[in-house]
């Protein structure tokens, strides 16, 4: 989990930025623009909090995962250790999925409130705010956290739930679906685990990049709802965001960032499912590899 989050970060910061700012005309320009302006440091803006809370995060997912799918194996087929089935991987994987927003939606609000925090925030040629590097609103996480739960409450700490549950639910459909068939496909017959290249390749390629590139368009929507109340807040909800993004910008505006999804994809899920992998096979060290 913490290896994704590092790899991933400065990708996550040009999604962010792409999604729910202004004035950057392509993912180099955004690049650009936040190394002159904020130097490498603008790049992990905002990621000491999903560092610090991924191990949480990720272990509830996975082991959510894993033993939904278990007690699928075991209710339907009577064998916890069968074959995976299609509908069970997906049944499992969208109560990952509905579970993940709970422990995630105030960890990804965190987020991109610090990495959008030094945004101009333009409306009606009225300038709010100085135009970067601005004056940071919050001093960290904490004081983030703490400030959102004063002004909005409970609520403000979850906006933007809606928007990551219609994300991730099918979002981890399409993650851990091919990971599992794609993986299973290409391990070596009789193997306990699979080997790390696969791991690799399944995670990244079958897994990340097409679960992230398919949910992108309610990642939008979940950025800027989470992005809103910087400064001010311009969105009522999800629909109201959908609905004024899609008047104000077209049917493009929800696939902003879809190229660095897709690409940042890859190295994270690798990274996230390796470790996984890794870890279960450390725990099961006393099994032998089995040879076909």
């Amino acid at each position: 989990g913490a290896a994704s989050v590092v790899v991933g970060h400065p990708l996550d910061t040009i999604k962010t930025r792409l999604q729910a700012g202004q004035g950057y005309g392509n993912t180099l320009n955004c690049v650009l623009t936040v190394y002159r302006n904020e130097s490498v440091a603008g790049f992990f803006k905002g990621m000491s909090f999903p560092l610090a809370s991924i191990a949480v995060y990720s272990s509830v997912v996975f082991g959510v995962f894993s033993n939904t799918q278990r007690l699928l194996k075991q209710l339907r087929h009577g064998d916890p250790a069968c074959a995976p089935v299609l509908a069970d991987v997906a049944l499992a994987s969208m109560v990952a999925g509905f579970v993940s927003v709970g422990i995630g939606t105030p960890v990804d609000l965190v987020k991109i409130r610090l990495q959008m925090q030094t945004q101009p925030y333009i409306e009606a040629n009225i300038k709010l705010k100085p135009p970067v590097p601005g004056f940071p609103v919050y001093r960290g996480p904490i004081h983030c956290f703490r400030t959102v739960l004063q002004k909005e409450g409970i609520a403000g700490i979850y906006r933007g739930a809606g928007a990551m549950l219609l994300r991730d639910v099918p979002g981890y459909c399409l993650y851990f679906i091919p990971y599992t068939f794609f993986c299973d496909w290409i391990s070596p017959d009789g193997s306990i685990s699979p080997n790390p290249s696969s791991v690799w390749l399944a995670g990244g390629g079958g897994g990340g990049a097409i679960s992230w590139a398919t949910a992108t368009p309610m990642d939008v929507v979940k950025s800027r709802l989470q992005a809103d109340g910087v400064y001010l807040s311009k969105y009522k909800g999800t629909f109201d965001c959908i609905l004024q993004s899609y008047q104000k910008e077209g049917l493009k505006v929800f696939f902003r960032g879809i190229t660095v999804n897709t690409v940042r994809g890859f190295p994270v899920s690798s990274a996230m499912f390796l470790g996984y992998e890794l870890s279960l096979k450390a725990m099961k060290r006393d099994q032998t590899e089995a040879n076909p």
